[in-house]
Parts: structure tokens; sequence; C-alpha cells
């Protein structure tokens, strides 16, 4: 299968989901399976809402309607539609509480509004700073500096 079939059918499968109120977050193709699979991972534009069995049902419908209506496939095919899963981003109190220990990565500007990332451990997240573990030292991130905390592997 070529590239240009390939990058045709994420940019259809991410305009349905946009068109939806979605954000593709990983699009993949397994080619050498029969018939072939198309993975899509969504999120809503929406921080606050997560994505629902019923979100996922309808998108897959919509997105798979919107590939045999293309002619850019002429297979037969399988299409998974799942939220992203782990690697989400921490937002609630609960989240920073349940996944105290775990390897993130945090977002955040500096004193001079300039946008820095770091990695490190979860240690808490206070209503003033969020404490994060790097090779024993503990780095504190003032929370109103804070853009976005996410969830990695150990080896970022």
């Amino acid at each position: 299968m070529s590239n240009q079939t390939v990058s045709e059918l994420k940019v259809l499968t991410t305009k349905s989901a946009t068109n939806y109120g979605f954000e593709v977050t990983n699009f993949k193709m397994f080619t050498h399976l029969n018939p072939l699979s198309i993975q899509v991972n969504i999120r809503h534009k929406n921080p606050e809402k997560k994505v629902t069995i019923d979100d996922c049902s309808i998108l897959s419908q919509n997105i798979d309607e919107a590939i045999q209506g293309s002619s850019i496939l002429d297979q037969p095919f399988n299409l998974e539609i799942s939220s992203e899963g782990i690697g989400d981003f921490l937002t609630e109190e609960k989240d920073f509480l349940i996944f105290k220990g775990f390897p993130i990565e945090v977002t955040y500007q500096d004193l001079k509004k300039i946008e820095q990332q770091t990695n490190g451990l979860l240690l808490k997240r206070t209503k003033n700073e969020l404490q994060i573990n790097q090779k024993g030292k503990t780095q504190r991130i003032p929370v109103e500096d804070v853009i976005k905390v996410r969830l990695t592997t150990p080896s970022g």
C-alpha cells in the first residue's frame, strides 16, 4: 500500500473526527493483516470530556461510511476506534493521587514565560505546586505555570 493512500486515509479520518468534536491522537494501519486493520485513537477537543463507548461507536460508523464513500481504499478493512488510554493527561485531583510515583512529563512556563518540558516521578500536587522527583531531588513547579502533565513510560 502506498504512503499516499495511508496519508489520504489519515486526512479523511482526522477530518471526520474533527467534524464530530474529536482529535486524532494516533493513527495506525496494519497492512500485513487480512483484512487490513485501521486503528484510530481519539480524544475530545474539550479536555473536560472523556471519550465514551458511544462516542467510539458513532465515530466508527461515520469514519467507516467516509472511507467506503471515498475511492481511497478498495479492499476490506477492520476499523477500530478507541480513546487514547494510558498516556492521558493528568487533570483531576484523583489522577494525581492515583498516579503518585509514576513517570510523568510536565510542560510548563518558566519565569520568562518560555515553554519548557521536564520529566520525573510524580510526588504530589498541592494547591500551589506540582512536585516531581528528578533523580532523588524534588523539583517544585508553581501550579499556575503548569500547562499540562502527561503520563509517560519510564524511558520517556
